[in-house]
């Protein structure tokens, strides 16, 4: 474990950015602003290494980040239908940051723009954050904690744990942005993906899910088989039309609540490959398509599709779907959830 400054935030605070690194030449680096990972940097095949995350050189980037890059998303990750809910016979508003609807709880003011708390041990790093009872329109007073740890595997393993008083809505997620060639290589479109997926939750121009778990077989939603996403992203398929391409919950095979593999991504040439395991039930693959045109780490620059999400989740709209598996949480079920982001 290496630590050294980041920076400081607008309101004078510095943080940190501390390191992981294994004997193969992994490399993570997180900050205790937002719980973000900042860099991974991964050998290609052939030794070459490449820092395959997008994001920012300092602190005072990610202060704006509108899309998210590496961040931790909590209470609530993803879409929020009417940007409210109900829970227990009471009324909660959330703030409209997407149209009518809320995303990834709030902007400006989620767990991604805060401080956390820091715990750091010989080979990993655990922030804590705590959020008061009402805090962004979310009842009970919450604790959230993420653990990021490397093992000689070349797994990045991320462990959420989340506490609160009140029945509440728990569903984070990281939103890391990765891109195989490399940060700053451009397009992922000629990545190579295989979703685990039979199923997935079709979703209207809003990206709010129907409610409808609906097969993939004869789409270009089927990910089942090694597909290059450019082959299909743009295809005439009212999803894709929806959401420019790829943005979709994906419905994963096998859930128990045990970790198992749902996803594989490779560079092209296979020169860096990715496998994704959750014990979540769902996952947003997002492949970039609304990144505004920005400049980046080590001033690379970044726009449309220049990386992918693979976001482990519960369904987004859950709580407005009782068919959805469950996002209440409170002081009798306490949450825990573990994504490996691993390189094989």
């Amino acid at each position: 474990m290496q630590k050294r400054s980041f920076g400081k935030t607008r309101d004078g605070k510095e943080v940190f950015l501390y390191s992981l690194e294994n004997k193969n030449g992994v490399k993570a680096e997180v900050t205790n602003f937002g719980a973000i990972l900042v860099n991974l940097f991964v050998p290609d095949k052939d030794g070459k290494v490449e820092d395959v995350v997008l994001g920012f050189d300092d602190v005072t980037g990610y202060e704006v980040n509108p899309s998210y890059f590496g961040s931790v998303i909590a209470p609530s990750a993803n879409r929020i239908g009417g940007a409210s809910f109900e829970l227990n016979g009471q009324t909660y508003a959330l703030k409209k940051n997407n149209g009518e609807n809320n995303l990834h709880s709030d902007d400006e003011l989620g767990s991604h723009k805060k401080v956390w708390d820091v715990e750091e041990k010989e080979d990993s790093v655990t922030f804590t954050l705590k959020n008061g009872d009402g805090e962004l329109g979310f009842p009970g007073n919450k604790e959230f904690k993420v653990t990021y740890s490397l093992d000689e595997e070349n797994g990045l393993k991320i462990q959420y744990e989340a506490v609160s008083d009140k029945d509440t809505i728990i569903n984070p997620t990281n939103h890391s942005y990765f891109n195989l060639k490399g940060h700053k290589e451009g397009t992922i479109e000629d990545h190579k993906i295989t979703l685990l997926a039979s199923n997935y939750t079709p979703a209207d121009a809003a990206s709010i899910p129907y409610g409808d778990i609906v097969p993939v077989e004869g789409t270009p939603m089927d990910l089942r088989q090694e597909l290059v996403i450019g082959d299909k992203i743009d295809s005439d398929f009212e999803q894709l039309n929806f959401a420019v391409g790829y943005d979709h919950n994906w419905v994963t095979d096998g859930y128990t609540g045990e970790v198992r593999k749902i996803a594989t991504v490779k560079a092209p040439n296979d020169v860096r490959i990715m496998e994704v395991y959750t014990d979540l039930p769902g996952v947003q693959f997002y492949a970039g398509n609304f990144i505004d045109p920005q400049s980046g780490k080590n001033q690379a620059e970044y726009g449309k599709r220049s990386g992918l999400c693979l976001e482990t989740q519960c369904y987004p709209d859950s709580i407005h779907k009782p068919n959805f598996p469950s996002v209440v949480y409170g002081p009798d079920k306490n949450y825990k959830s573990t994504t490996i982001y691993k390189f094989v």
